[in-house]
């Protein structure tokens, strides 16, 4: 059985350009960065490509990409490198409750060294009021943090809008971009942003590497103490093969995301509508247009979520019920509940993420399997039957 991948929000094939240069790096260059030596060199060499290549991704300078081992050390570097680098300024923290678990969590460590943390409800469709912001600070305000797309609906935030208000109120603004990064072009610039994370294996680069951006004069505590690399930001010997894989899949990601955008973007679109047409009683999660190209959240009433990825499995289709960083927890997704969704649709949850290898025909074995599926699990559910007449 040929299988249909379609969750590469939780991880993405390896880029034939991102292998090819990390397979090409494993037999030629295995120095330290940091020795003076020809081999060191070569490896120094090596690394400041890959720095050249991810800020050309976002439009940053070299010198602001601070390698690190994934997006959840990027949030965590950004949050709590913030908070202790201007603990004598304030305490008190900005966010939203739809935040990535990195972030959540990072925050729910602050709390206990008695910082203060005011996290913002959304609108149904998982908008952020920059209004909303803007009245939650307070003169001890250090820091904000608002995810530029959201890992389980899409839904892409106002974050230039946002850095607007930050700025004027000289508050410190991080983002969390790594569902959002090498998928749609992002600026950082243009977004006017302080900090922004960012991961490899969204674009096709290998996991278990990422990046942080931080704007030139941003005071920000290195997490990791020891030596001075990553220009004393992040200590510890570079991960130098993933680097160069992240390296090479951000200059893939640069040439092919105008390609790569109206295809996801059609395929998407294809299973929203077939979906709908086709199984009653579901709600498309995400705003209708602000959304991320690749993804689909759908819930479908009175059935059960994980028992629907198992069967879509069976067929040899690959979805989640949630975002990676969520998977194997019982508990309805805090993303949909905040954004207005009951606990037990919530529960009947699937995403479905897009990639480049995927096709119509992917899209058609999926609307060919599911309604039966969805039928067959709901006519097993004493609530769909009760609130049917049967």
């Amino acid at each position: 059985m040929q299988l249909i991948y379609l969750d590469h929000l939780s991880a993405t094939p390896l880029h034939p350009q991102a292998k090819e240069a990390m397979i090409r790096h494993i037999e030629t260059v295995f120095g330290n960065p940091v020795s003076d030596h020809r081999v060191g060199q070569r490896a120094s060499q090596a690394l400041d490509r890959a720095r050249q290549q991810v800020a050309a991704l976002i439009k940053a300078d070299p010198g602001e990409i601070v390698f690190t081992s994934g997006g959840s050390e990027a949030n965590n570097h950004a949050l709590k490198g913030i908070a202790i680098g201007l603990r004598e300024k304030g305490r008190r923290i900005i966010t939203t409750n739809i935040e990535h678990k990195s972030i959540l969590n990072a925050l729910r460590t602050l709390r206990l060294l008695d910082y203060q943390v005011t996290s913002l409800d959304v609108a149904p469709h998982g908008l952020v009021d920059p209004a909303a912001v803007e009245k939650a600070l307070t003169p001890d305000t250090i820091l904000i943090s608002v995810m530029l797309a959201n890992n389980e609906i899409g839904t892409i935030e106002p974050i230039a809008e946002i850095a607007k208000i930050a700025k004027k109120k000289n508050i410190i603004f991080h983002t969390d971009a790594v569902d959002a990064v090498g998928v749609i072009p992002v600026d950082v610039k243009a977004l006017g942003v302080n900090l922004l994370s960012l991961a490899a294996n969204i674009f096709y680069g290998p996991p278990g590497v990422g990046a942080l951006y931080v704007k030139k004069g941003t005071p920000l505590w290195p997490l990791i103490d020891g030596g001075m690399q990553e220009n004393k930001r992040r200590a510890g010997t570079e991960n130098l093969i993933g680097i160069v894989g992240l390296g090479a899949a951000a200059e893939a990601a640069v040439r092919e995301m105008p390609e790569r955008i109206p295809r996801l973007q059609a395929m998407r679109d294809r299973l929203r509508q077939g979906l709908l047409e086709r199984i009653p009683e579901i709600v498309i999660n995400g705003h209708p247009t602000l959304n991320l190209p690749h993804l689909l959240s759908v819930s479908f009433k009175y059935v059960e979520g994980e028992s629907l990825m198992l069967m879509l499995d069976e067929e040899g289709v690959e979805v989640s019920t949630r975002s990676a960083c969520a998977s194997g927890s019982l508990r309805a997704s805090h993303v949909l509940i905040s954004t207005g969704l009951d606990f037990a649709t919530a529960q009947g949850t699937l995403l479905f993420s897009f990639g480049r290898d995927n096709t119509d025909a992917d899209v058609d074995k999926v609307l060919e399997v599911l309604p039966g599926i969805v039928q067959t699990l709901r006519d097993m559910s004493p609530l769909y039957k009760k609130g049917h007449g049967g």
